[in-house]
């Protein structure tokens, strides 16, 4: 799959609303009326999962019809469905912004420039955004904090990144 065409989630099915085949639809997006715009949304493997032809805002995102479901039953049976738009859909970010799909990939390399792994993926548990970093060496995945202090250095436009990883546990700096 090219850079461009990585699917980034957008939404997820709530289920339907009232009794005449509308959906509801949890926005992940800062303008949750803009899953409109994007087309087509997509399930994980690209196929199409929901058309939506008409919106309105909703508490959490937006509730609206959809091509594919007529029914309040056939809303509520894609229920927890996740929503997905390719990369290439989304406008480019002005100048010193990025999306953070856009991370994905990226080379991580210590403050010497030695290779660390790479971006497996962005998550966030509920406070700062956290970068999964994949060792290069293999092994298991483990959390870097995307804040300055621990990633000091972006070049996406040349592929990586400087981390500054947490110590580990049970070192402590000298006194």
């Amino acid at each position: 799959m090219s850079k461009d065409s990585r699917l980034i989630l957008v939404g997820q099915i709530g289920g339907g609303f009232g009794v005449r085949g509308e959906v509801r639809v949890t926005a992940f997006t800062a303008d949750p009326l803009a899953l409109t715009a994007y087309g087509p949304l997509l399930r994980a493997d690209g196929t199409v999962a929901l058309t939506l032809t008409s919106t309105r805002p909703d508490k959490n995102g937006v509730v609206g019809r959809a091509k594919e479901v007529a029914t309040k039953e056939q809303a509520d049976a894609l229920r927890g469905l996740k929503l997905y738009v390719p990369r290439d859909r989304f406008p480019e970010p002005e100048e010193d912004e990025f999306y953070l799909a856009d991370l994905i990939g990226l080379e991580v390399r210590d403050i010497a420039g030695a290779v660390m792994g790479s971006v497996k993926s962005v998550q966030n548990f509920g406070a700062d955004d956290m970068l999964e970093i994949a060792p290069a060496t293999g092994g298991p995945t483990w959390y870097l904090p995307f804040t300055k202090e621990a990633t000091p250095e972006l070049r996406l436009s040349e592929g990586w990144l400087t981390a500054v990883p947490p110590t580990e546990v049970g070192e402590r700096e000298p006194d």
